[in-house]
């Protein structure tokens, strides 16, 4: 149900209408292309995302200690749903607000991301982590599905001229999140015993940090899986904030078309989530997330083509399609890439972190996902700056190879024989000190 809840905030206010709405209308600058525009959302988007870098492990090591998985989740929804229903206040010209608001709820979303996801191991047994990982992640895009499409059909188009409507989007994605995550807190059971809380949470933190990285060598398939997440997660976190941008920049689209589109890309990504997690289970998790990497790489390559693809067929059989309209037909590609690499990735982590150090390893794994946005959008800030928007997506397709190669040297059945028997020998050394 979190799943399900916090996918308003990722599409209302990241994906599908704020993002667009702060570059042409908040900011604007139609004469430079919207570049400064799209290097200032890229800059809030990083900043958020760098928070969560240098807090995000250290937060995990003190969940796992005091078993407080539950509480932290708590603070980031709170702290995610208040500066959402800010943003009704950020009108044209208020742009410093507008950064301000969205580098808070977006950092407090995205820690929310990785404190959720802490919950997985304890959800089923290994060989069933890829569905529930899978299930929830399709279950978000349905919560997106509902979100979005209110506002896109009640709120309307995020243009100057609808200013006064389309500003409800903050308050509504906000009220959205704080209705239907209320399940997690009130049925989601917290495990885990908490240590004695005789030192502080930031030497709680630090010292189990510096345990983790002295046994990394231990999770050596954990490690290297992170390096190549770092990559895919850099593409997709350009894709998702750049996606419906680049519709209404480059592509051109009209309003029903993007409608359209979020409806396409909604549908496609639950049930890429939903097939794939079932998937993974049959023929491993690793294979799976280098499928959908593959996937990745062909959507990016057609997003990028798409206008040149169109005027092809126009001018070879004598069409007269419009890019937006083929552009539908790269949104199935790319909403199935999208849902099942994330939820193959959350179950890879799952399996590789004992249950002792779930919060922890899921920390490590929200920081080289937060990593990866930092570098992800700041450098298609930048490109995009030099070259333009659609040059500038290229970028991604060369990430997403980059991460398939680099995952080649992973071993699923290795990095979990590592987190059982970590746990294993943590466990006897438990029972021997309570025998004492």
């Amino acid at each position: 149900m979190f799943d399900f809840a916090n996918q308003a905030y990722t599409l209302l206010i990241i994906t599908v209408v704020f993002g667009e709405l702060f570059t042409t209308v908040i900011v604007g600058d139609r004469d430079d292309g919207y570049r400064l525009a799209n290097l200032l959302w890229s800059v809030a988007l990083a900043t958020s995302y760098l928070l969560v870098v240098v807090t995000g492990p250290l937060c995990g090591a003190v969940m796992d200690y005091r078993a407080a998985k539950k509480r932290f989740l708590f603070v980031s929804y709170v702290v995610t749903v208040a500066a959402t229903a800010l943003l009704y206040f950020v009108a044209p010209g208020y742009v410093m607000l507008g950064l301000l608001l969205l580098v808070v709820s977006n950092y407090a979303y995205s820690m929310g991301e990785s404190f959720i996801a802490a919950f997985l191991p304890d959800l089923g047994p290994p060989e069933d982590l890829g569905k529930i990982s899978g299930f929830g992640w399709a279950l978000g895009y349905v919560g997106g599905l509902c979100a979005a499409g209110f506002t896109l059909v009640v709120l309307g188009e995020a243009t100057a001229e609808n200013f006064e409507r389309i500003r409800w989007v903050g308050p509504f994605a906000a009220a959205f999140f704080l209705v239907t995550a209320i399940p997690t807190f009130l049925w989601v059971k917290e495990r885990g015993n908490p240590q004695p809380h005789a030192m502080s949470y930031r030497r709680i933190a630090w010292q189990r940090i510096a345990t983790t990285l002295h046994e990394l060598r231990r999770f050596r398939d954990l490690g290297i899986f992170l390096v190549s997440l770092l990559f895919s997660m850099a593409g997709v976190y350009i894709i998702i904030a750049f996606a419906f941008i680049y519709g209404a920049q480059v592509i051109g689209w009209d309003e029903s078309v993007r409608n359209v589109m979020f409806i396409i890309v909604q549908i496609t990504a639950a049930a890429g989530a939903l097939g794939f997690g079932f998937l993974q289970d049959r023929i491993g998790t690793k294979f799976t997330y280098q499928l959908t990497l593959l996937l990745w790489v062909a959507a990016v390559v057609a997003i990028w083509a798409t206008p040149e693809v169109t005027a092809f067929l126009n001018g070879a059989f004598g069409l007269g399609w419009e890019a937006q309209h083929l552009f539908l037909v790269v949104g199935c590609l790319a909403g199935l890439s999208l849902g099942s690499s994330q939820s193959a990735s959350r179950a890879l982590v799952g399996l590789f972190s004992p249950a002792r150090k779930a919060a922890e390893f899921f920390g490590f794994w929200g920081l080289a996902n937060k990593l990866a946005g930092v570098i992800g959008i700041i450098g298609l800030g930048l490109l995009q700056s030099i070259v333009g928007l659609q040059g500038s997506i290229l970028l991604c397709a060369g990430l997403f190879v980059v991460a398939i190669l680099i995952c080649l040297a992973v071993d699923q059945a290795r990095g979990q024989r590592a987190a059982n028997d970590w746990e294993k020998r943590n466990s006897d050394a438990l029972q021997e000190g309570g025998k004492c």
